[in-house]
């Protein structure tokens, strides 16, 4: 008979519900004992079975950790090998390159043995041609005190004999020729005189010229010479095959729209823009300096930034414009006169900047008209804008004078300023003394000294024509055109010449100057002897 049982959790134990027979918590015992021993060697069994386990996954990670430990120490020697290798094949080179230097300074060192066996060989025949030319030199200074000896027997042998012709001592005959030496140039200093005299006869008729010196002395400015072409620095010559453009069309674009030549040679470091429009070729200039600093060279780019210089290169004509209006003492002119003015700046006279020389012009005549008693002021407008029609001369037919006086007409100048632009070259009838004065001013900047360059091919011609004439003459060695042929210096043989001799060649280079050459000013001639003789040719 089964009766329900309640397990205890906290006893372990069994709490009979009801009575039980007698026979059954024996059975059950029984059970439960060979239960608990068969679990207990179960639960022995699985542990053994796993510890087996663990030691068998422990011997197979000590064989692969060895395994592992070996290959690292076969690839360790490998790699050590390998460094030996390397080290000794570099080791090798270096002995190699050590020893072809050796080879290299044995092979220079025989070189220079043979140079230094072949220098004494030379030494010694040097020194046996020496002793040659030594005695060869001995025998002839001996041979010339022979024949000077017999020549000066023969001198004073001719010189008795002339006496005994002429009648004459030698004391005469110094002092005749002394005589005439001082009638020449008693000539010569009547002469200086009577020129001098003219000069100063000319000086008080011409009242003028002392005026134009005095202007010229009280004003002095510089002028700056420009060319046909400006140069842009480039960071690389990659640059330029940037600006080239793919089959040339960044460099055709840049032609087209700016109008100049881009010339790109093999010139390192620079490109060079080329035109005789000196606007064009400022805006082609700063253009390129931007596109070089932006580094987006394609054809749009360098359209708009042409534009961009364009509106730039204005704004800047016109504060160039007013600059010069407000130095001479016109501020407020007619806009477009100050655009005018402002464009004379890029253009150039025979290397002169023209509104540096129309600046020039205003300052002058101001000058001469004070002294003359007129307008000052109204002889400085004249000045200022008599070549104002050099700015647009490419822009209408005629002359520069006739497109200037249309222009100041136009914009409502004063007629006096009008006829000193038509009329400052004397193509027309002089009307109005302020056209004269511009014109003398006018002459005046133009001509002074530096204002306009004169070219090198000029240059040359005169001074070779000055040290030519003077190498003609008897007894001259060397001749030197200095300070740009105002000064020749000429140095004469002391064994053909005397002093008497250096003194007339002195003169007769500058009597052959005052004959053959043209030239302003003076020119100094100093011929060295022993002595020095200084004449000037006027």
């Amino acid at each position: 008979m089964y009766m329900p049982v309640e397990i205890n959790p906290a006893g372990g134990g069994l709490c009979l519900l009801a009575e039980l027979d007698p026979m059954i918590p024996a059975a059950c015992l029984g059970f439960f004992i060979v239960g608990f021993f068969l679990a207990f060697f179960i639960v022995r069994w699985t542990d053994k079975m796993r510890l087996a386990d663990a030691e068998t996954k422990a011997k197979e990670i000590q064989k692969k950790a060895e395994e592992e430990a070996e290959i690292k120490i076969q690839n360790a020697e490998i790699e050590i090998k390998k460094k030996e290798l390397i080290s000794k094949e570099e080791a090798e080179k270096e002995l190699r390159t050590l020893r072809e230097e050796l080879h290299e300074r044995e092979r220079v060192l025989n070189k220079r043995d043979d140079a230094i066996s072949i220098q004494q060989e030379q030494l010694k025949h040097q020194e046996k041609l020496n002793e040659v030319t030594q005695r060869k030199l001995s025998e002839k200074v001996q041979e010339a005190s022979q024949k000077s000896a017999d020549l000066e027997k023969l001198i004073q042998s001719e010189r008795q004999t002339l006496y005994q012709i002429s009648g004459l001592s030698k004391e005469e005959a110094t002092r005749k020729i002394l005589a005439d030496l001082e009638e020449s140039l008693q000539q010569e200093s009547g002469a200086i005189i009577a020129k001098h005299e003219k000069k100063l006869k000319e000086d008080c008729e011409d009242i003028s010229r002392e005026i134009l010196l005095s202007a010229l002395q009280r004003y002095s400015a510089a002028h700056t010479a420009e060319a046909v072409t400006s140069t842009v620095d480039i960071p690389s010559d990659e640059m330029k095959g940037r600006i080239i453009g793919r089959e040339g069309r960044n460099i055709r674009t840049f032609e087209s729209v700016t109008g100049v030549d881009v010339i790109i040679d093999d010139t390192p470091g620079v490109v060079i823009v080329s035109s005789f429009d000196t606007i064009r070729r400022e805006v082609a200039r700063l253009s390129l300096q931007k596109l070089i600093v932006d580094g987006r060279i394609h054809p749009s780019r360098i359209e708009e930034i042409v534009v961009q210089t364009q509106d730039q290169l204005e704004k800047n004509i016109q504060k160039i414009g007013e600059a010069a209006a407000l130095e001479v003492g016109f501020p407020g002119m007619h806009e477009r006169i100050i655009n005018l003015l402002g464009r004379l700046h890029y253009r150039t006279s025979y290397s002169q900047n023209v509104l540096r020389h129309s600046v020039e012009v205003a300052f002058l005549s101001g000058m001469i008209a004070e002294q003359m008693g007129l307008d000052e002021r109204l002889a400085r407008r004249c000045g200022l804008l008599h070549d104002i029609g050099k700015a647009a001369d490419h822009e209408a037919e005629g002359g520069h004078p006739k497109i200037g006086a249309d222009l100041l007409k136009r914009y409502g100048e004063p007629r006096e300023v009008v006829m000193a632009a038509l009329c400052h070259h004397d193509d027309f009838r002089v009307e109005c003394a302020y056209t004269s004065i511009v014109a003398a001013a006018d002459a005046a900047s133009a001509s002074r000294p530096g204002a306009r360059r004169e070219t090198l091919e000029r240059y040359i011609r005169r001074m070779e024509e000055l040290e030519t004439i003077a190498c003609k003459f008897k007894g001259v060695e060397q001749a030197f055109a200095i300070q740009a042929g105002r000064e020749l210096r000429v140095i004469v043989s002391s064994k053909d010449t005397t002093d008497e001799q250096a003194a007339k060649i002195c003169r007769d280079i500058v009597h052959a100057f005052e004959e053959q050459l043209s030239y302003p000013g003076e020119i100094k001639v100093t011929v060295t002897r022993e002595t020095r003789c200084v004449e000037i040719a006027k």
